[in-house]
């Protein structure tokens, strides 16, 4: 994302505040670290809508099945989607995970949010488990091929072989956790009902240009529209099609809230518009705070 077109250019800077901290099954003894406590608290992405999110973020994930003699076997491997958010495998009757499945058809898949940078914890991940299914006994055998080639071109050099198989993992629950202290649950009909967040591949592109050449805004929006006009810096932790996180610098210490965009954003290109239409909205809301 260009930096120059993402809000109205600024010359002058505020200081960052650190980052918002959690924690979540710290081992015994350790202590906790200190987190900021939540203001007003917005809409934002459902689990499912998370889930969704992140299995379509990316194609490769950790398949767990089950040995013969009960054993949990992980596996790396390779995926599509269909419109349900279905994972769909091809997978080598040579490999173990493969064989198992022939025996045992239950099975779980772990994604990883693949834009998450540093400590691995802090990043949100996805377990799906249910039945998976071979694509031939499904009616869904050729819209599966084809999701698994669009989404792992690479596939088609070995899909037809013998010993390979499509494969289809029917989702019956679904557990995210968003990092320390963020999880939740769904079901299979919940997940295969909502829909990923179109605007995050532009995520974090946005997030640091915002913090690099929009801290003013960051604030006003934080002063404007959140519990802590007090604040004196605003930095962006998060972005969805819903809304910013920010973390702000308070007289009262580090604080977090989230704002909210006026309306969903359902294009893949609406988080400039919509950011633009916030900021523009707190100037407002500042310069009038009897209107607020």
């Amino acid at each position: 994302m260009p930096k120059a077109s993402f809000l109205p250019s600024q010359t002058e800077s505020q200081p960052d505040p650190a980052a918002v901290v959690g924690a979540h099954d710290l081992p015994e003894g350790m202590p906790l670290p200190k987190v900021p406590p939540m203001a007003r608290d917005g809409e934002r992405r459902t689990a499912a809508e998370e889930a969704r999110t992140i299995v379509a973020g990316t194609t490769s994930g950790s398949l767990a099945t089950l040995s013969e003699d009960g054993t949990p076997w992980a596996s790396l491997v390779t995926f599509g989607t269909l419109e349900d958010g279905s994972p769909v495998l091809c997978l080598s009757h040579l490999a173990e995970h493969a064989r198992n499945l022939e025996k045992n058809q239950q099975a779980s898949l772990m994604v990883a949010d693949p834009t998450h940078t540093g400590d691995a914890l802090e990043g949100g991940r996805v377990t799906l488990a249910g039945r998976v299914v071979r694509s031939d006994e499904s009616p869904n055998e050729k819209s599966a091929r084809d999701a698994h080639l669009e989404a792992v071109p690479s596939a088609s050099m070995y899909a037809d072989f013998n010993d390979f198989t499509f494969w289809i993992l029917e989702i019956a629950r679904v557990r995210w956790v968003g990092g320390y202290g963020r999880m939740d649950s769904a079901s299979g009909e919940d997940y295969a009902a909502a829909e990923p967040d179109l605007v995050q591949p532009q995520v974090p592109d946005a997030i640091a240009h915002l913090n690099a050449d929009h801290p003013d805004a960051l604030l006003l929006m934080a002063q404007a529209f959140s519990d802590h006009d007090e604040s004196t810096a605003a930095h962006c932790t998060s972005a969805d099609r819903y809304g910013l996180d920010l973390a702000l610098e308070t007289p009262q210490g580090k604080q977090a809230t989230r704002i909210n965009f006026t309306e969903r954003i359902d294009q893949p290109n609406g988080l400039r518009a919509a950011t633009v239409d916030l900021a523009r909205r707190a100037r407002q809301a500042v310069a009038q705070p009897l209107g607020r």
